[in-house]
């Protein structure tokens, strides 16, 4: 994680997001790494067309950030 000490609150909270953004994109990219590890195994095409769709909404990405930013002022 970045140091906050000489960063204004405007640039804590855009990496916050930034870091928020990151990991929900990394969560979805496991969920379909998943799906299609599966549709290798069974050698089953036709699940292709059930590809799961995940869609990150700019919500998840604000709740996701306001976790982080709680841990970090945690004492």
């Amino acid at each position: 994680m970045a140091t906050y000490g000489t960063k204004s609150g405007f640039e804590i909270r855009a990496d916050l997001l930034s870091q928020a953004q990151g990991l929900l994109e990394q969560n979805a990219q496991r969920e379909l790494d998943a799906a299609y590890f599966a549709i290798n195994q069974t050698g089953d095409e036709a699940s292709l067309i059930s590809l799961p769709v995940i869609e990150i909404t700019p919500e998840e990405i604000i709740e996701t950030a306001r976790q982080f930013n709680s841990f970090i002022n945690e004492k």
